[in-house]
């Protein structure tokens, strides 16, 4: 017999729990509660007792059956005699008055027998108790043992409900446990479940859900209220082949120069009008690292453009890109690019796109396949037409006349306006006013931006729009609902944020940086690699997150404790301290005051631009291989005041040194609300009319930067240098 509870063996002896408690104390046993736990010798022992007592207890009320029986028959036997004697002698009114003698007499006796066993029972100290037989009910008998389930997190309110107590008990026990509590704080679930126990009251976390879909559920719309909408395009790939160069050539922008390294790192969302027909497309990043942002744009849209460089062929990234079409259901028409290149080799294209499964229409299959030239402009127009087709075929419908409901595509912090959420309507009409949630954000759509920087009333079905009015910046992929008023989209949002929040930390471990990982390795100290993310998007945070765990190994794993949107901020030090955690920047720049506390705090901050170098270094310090010649070594900051512009030369900003100095043939970024903007050299360095090789502190001086124009009061320039460190 394994260890068992108080409460099971009072249900398996059917004998209240207190009553087993109280038995157990008699014994010598500690128990607390109803949940307190039994050895095997214990349980023994007190099953042994209870067996016993309930064998005495039959035996006696078998003598007393037997005693009463034999009463029984022995008065049938005198009355039957006394009857027939008083029949034959008189056998007319005298028979009547007989048996109501007789009963009498019998009436008597019976009672007189009771108060003798009664008066024997006292004498000899047996306890009176209720026969425990068939028609005694269980509450009569058992103290039923209650179960409830908890969420994560509880008012005391509810709680008491659940216990079915006032409000003012828990509070007390609270008090006496030393804590001051009101009615409505609420208390997490293990001291929840220890409260519970004082009540006799069993508690089990509780079954999660979906509380998107238990609010607002699905709604079946009637197929009169559907209309036709536009349909979603995504444009997928591999890295380099040309997707951003062809979004550019269909919208006619030029998002390529703003991107690092000429990379599309931020999902974005435009919509073009094609012959009175609209086409809403979702711009996907290329690098294999933001396949999770990648697959969202996937399940959001109804076609994928696969683009293939005509000269490269097939690539790792193109299989995962039609993995992730194939997954999400949507149709596939294929554009390949760069056919104007010499070297370019369709057949072979198609060979390898047959070999992924994909059979284009010229070889007999139904994908269509589309020769174009993003820098050319051709085959754009015959690509569009082919996504109207399908568009077409699909038969896409949505129905605008209800509530609307989304996707989050992209969220960030922006100063200004703050919290900025880029959102797919996918059904009913979005309007200026409309409460909705998304996810632990909540508000009032304040404002609304469709993709060409205009302000909109409204977004129908398949329109993407940039909204204003959140409590705080959205996950991307997150649905976003339009509540019934402002009190439901807060209470929804808040019990998502009530679910999601977890213990994160533990003990304090030790400070750890790259530089020291493989030791700490090596010496079986370090299990798991704490990481902090900070980035300039969400999208962003969640491709970094993804690409940085996937290295965990035997020996390290690499845990994400905390990951959001903005610049590193003296709480993200104060968590990455506690927890011993790595802060990973990425488009970001901290603070000077954030950085002074990072350094006397031991905290290891890395910034990176392009997100290859982040993973290389994790890597390497892995594996022991961290080993940098050179380290970055901010020399100063100035902050531009005034800005000059001047035909033929360009912009030119009036600085002031805040710290530091700012140096000739250092490196500068400029960084506006703490996300870089610019990174490169500066142009020229002058202090009045001559040029300078340095200005120090609280001087003014001008700058130029090189192919840089769009300087802006309050940016901030950081001049910084690579030293050699000795190994």
């Amino acid at each position: 017999m394994s260890k068992v509870r108080v409460y099971e063996v009072a249900k398996q002896l059917n004998i209240p729990t207190k009553e087993i408690m109280d038995q157990l104390k008699e014994y010598g046993f500690e128990v607390h509660s109803h949940m307190s736990t039994l050895e095997d010798e214990e349980a023994r022992l007190i099953i042994g007792y209870y067996q016993e007592l309930a064998q005495e207890k039959a035996s006696q009320e078998e003598d007393v059956n037997t005693s009463k029986q034999e009463l029984k028959e022995g008065l049938m036997e005198t009355s039957t005699s006394t009857i027939d004697d008083e029949v034959k002698a008189k056998p007319d009114d005298r028979l009547t008055d007989s048996i109501n003698t007789q009963v009498v007499a019998e009436d008597d006796t019976k009672t007189s027998k009771k108060r003798k066993n009664k008066k024997q029972k006292n004498q000899k100290g047996i306890k009176e108790s209720k026969p425990m037989n068939n028609q005694t009910t269980r509450d009569e008998v058992v103290e039923d043992i209650k179960v409830i389930q908890l969420p994560l997190t509880v008012s005391i309110k509810d709680f008491a409900g659940l216990l079915n107590v006032a409000p003012t008990e828990i509070i007390k026990t609270l008090m006496k446990r030393g804590t001051i509590a009101n009615i409505n704080q609420e208390i997490d679930y293990e001291l929840a479940s220890e409260l519970a126990e004082g009540y006799d009251v069993l508690v089990e976390p509780e079954e999660e859900k979906d509380i998107m879909e238990e609010v607002f559920g699905e709604v079946v719309d009637d197929e009169k209220d559907l209309e036709k909408r536009p349909p979603v395009v995504v444009v997928m790939g591999h890295v380099d082949h040309g997707k951003t160069s062809l979004l550019d050539a269909i919208r006619s922008t030029h998002v390529t120069t703003g991107e690092a390294g000429g990379i599309t790192q931020h999902i974005g969302a435009s919509s073009i009008s094609l012959n009175g027909q609209r086409i809403t497309f979702l711009d996907t990043p290329g690098h294999e690292a933001f396949t999770a942002m990648r697959m969202r744009g996937a399940q959001v849209t109804d076609i994928a453009i696969l683009v293939v460089a005509a000269d490269d062929g097939v690539m790792p990234q193109t299989i995962e890109a039609i993995n992730h079409a194939k997954a999400a259901n949507v149709q596939i028409i294929v554009a390949m690019n760069k056919i104007d290149k010499p070297s370019a080799n369709p057949d072979r294209v198609k060979q390898e796109l047959a070999d992924q499964g994909l059979i284009v229409e010229d070889w007999g299959g139904d994908i269509i396949c589309v020769p174009v030239s993003a820098l050319k402009h051709e085959g754009i127009d015959n690509l569009l037409e082919m996504v109207l087709l399908v568009a077409e075929m699909g038969d896409l419908k949505a129905n605008p006349k209800r509530k609307a409901r989304g996707t989050i595509i992209e969220a960030q912090l922006d100063k200004g306006r703050g919290p900025v959420a880029t959102v797919l309507v996918q059904s009913g009409t979005l309007q200026v006013g409309d409460p909705i949630v998304a996810g632990s954000a909540y508000g009032r759509v304040r404002a609304m931006v469709d993709s060409k920087g205009k302000q909109v009333k409204k977004a129908t079905p398949s329109t993407p729009v940039e909204i204003l009015g959140l409590s705080e910046v959205p996950t991307g992929g997150d649905m976003f609902y339009v509540a019934n008023s402002d009190k439901q989209a807060r209470q929804v949002a808040e019990r998502i944020k009530a679910q999601g929040r977890v213990q994160m930390i533990g003990q304090t471990p030790n400070k750890v940086s790259l530089d020291d990982l493989f030791s700490q390795i090596q010496e079986g100290k370090m299990k798991d690699l704490n990481i902090i993310i900070k980035a300039d998007v969400q999208g962003s945070v969640e491709a970094v997150r993804q690409s940085l765990e996937k290295l965990s190994n035997d020996e390290v794993r690499i845990r994400t404790i905390h990951g959001g949107v903005g610049t590193v901020t003296e709480s993200d030090v104060q968590l990455a301290a506690a927890s011993g955690a790595i802060i990973i920047g990425f488009n970001v720049r901290p603070e000077a005051a954030t950085k002074a506390m990072a350094d006397r705090e031991e905290v290891d901050i890395r910034l990176y631009r392009v997100i290859y170098n982040a993973i290389d270094d994790i890597k390497a310090a892995m594996k022991g291989m961290l080993d940098p010649e050179f380290v970055e070594k901010v020399v100063g900051h100035a902050e531009i005041r005034q800005t000059f512009k001047v035909s033929g030369l360009g912009t030119i900003g009036g600085a002031y040194v805040t710290d530091g100095k700012m140096v000739r043939n250092a490196g500068v970024r400029i960084v506006r609300d703490g996300i870089v903007v610019y990174e490169g050299n500066l142009a020229s360095l002058k202090r009045f009319k001559d040029d300078a090789k340095e200005v120090a502190t609280n001087y003014e001086c001008g700058v130029m930067f090189e192919k840089f124009n769009d300087i802006k009061e309050g940016d901030v320039v950081e001049a910084f240098i690579m030293e050699e460190v000795p190994r």
